[in-house]
């Protein structure tokens, strides 16, 4: 395996189809970092559910991209303690340093972590990124959120996190460097919250999809617009990805197949209108127990949570929708 000094001394990997890391070191607090492409690594939650006690705030993916003894993080994680792990982590098996930190939108299981690195910022040695949307709703919602998250998890997971905005508003086009490696700001989605900031590494085909991309969980459209949901995710299944990265971490097949990730989230949002439109047509009352019944997804993580809260917002937003709809056949008729 052929290897290269980058500059401030770090061990930089040529040829590997899978990413490099430094001679590994042990370390006081190993992270599992998973290869997700060359330079890009991505720390897993232990299992996919819920926020609570046991299971605690890290729920989605941690990723960073190293490369030449520099780091950027996106979504640092759901606390102060969770976001000083990753430093330490990236620290000793790495030898990298994070230079910049991307909050790709504004829930606290992926902003929070932000806490770890307000010295850095505040000394001007990183930035945090978001889109205007994504500091905007920080500002409006976390005070709330932190609250929200310390009940559910507990005081002592939530030690020392406080609330720290992004000083970098990022944009469409704007590229970010880390090392010799950078990814591209594509455009910010207005599905899943007020703006969920998506990241494309040309180099790699690895896409950040912020909140869009679930797994086998359902989505929270707390915040969400199905039909624009719908839209965004039409729109990242036409792109050539290798990988993609959001609520989950979802890579192509070896055959070939596109990450499955994208389709299953689209699925259940598709299943969602329809059932929703249906029920309308049937004159049923969105305050109905199981108004709409998805049981294709009743096995996901969330569906007892999320799903009848998910059916209320869509019937809000579908409203206007359905008696457009049924005005036009009416006066087609």
């Amino acid at each position: 395996m052929a290897r290269q000094k980058g500059k401030i001394g770090a061990t930089v990997c040529a040829g590997l189809a899978m990413g490099c890391a430094l001679p590994h070191t042990v370390c006081d607090d190993e992270v599992p970092w998973q290869a997700v492409a060359p330079s890009v690594w991505v720390w897993m939650p232990d299992h996919e559910g819920e926020i609570g006690a046991v299971i605690g705030g890290h729920v989605v993916p941690t990723t960073v991209v190293v490369d030449a003894g520099e780091a950027l993080l996106i979504d640092p994680g759901p606390n102060h303690l969770h976001g000083e792990r990753v430093k330490r982590s990236l620290q000793c098996r790495f030898g990298a340093r994070v230079v910049g930190v991307v909050n790709t939108h504004a829930h606290a299981e992926n902003v929070l972590g932000n806490s770890a690195f307000a010295h850095g910022q505040a000394q001007g040695r990183l930035r945090i990124g978001a889109s205007d949307a994504t500091r905007e709703s920080m500002r409006a919602r976390c005070p709330a959120c932190l609250a929200s998250l310390t009940s559910r998890v507990g005081d002592a997971a939530m030690r020392d996190t406080a609330i720290v905005l992004p000083d970098q508003t990022l944009v469409p086009g704007q590229r970010l460097r880390v090392g010799m490696r950078s990814l591209r700001v594509l455009r910010v989605e207005q599905g899943h919250t007020e703006g969920d900031l998506l990241l494309w590494d040309e180099a790699n085909r690895v896409l950040w999809a912020g909140g869009l991309v679930y797994g086998e969980r359902v989505p929270e459209l707390a915040q969400g617009h199905v039909d624009a949901w719908i839209a965004a995710l039409r729109r990242l299944q036409a792109m050539p990805l290798y990988a993609v990265i959001g609520a989950t971490w979802s890579a192509a097949s070896p055959d070939g197949s596109p990450p499955p990730a994208p389709g299953l989230t689209l699925g259940y949002l598709e299943a969602l209108r329809a059932g929703v439109l249906q029920a309308m047509d049937a004159g049923r009352l969105p305050q109905e127990a199981d108004v709409v019944p998805l049981p294709a997804y009743a096995h996901w993580a969330g569906y007892t949570e999320r799903h009848g809260f998910n059916v209320l917002r869509a019937w809000r937003e579908l409203e206007a929708v359905w008696m457009e709809t049924s005005s036009v056949e009416q006066t087609g008729r």
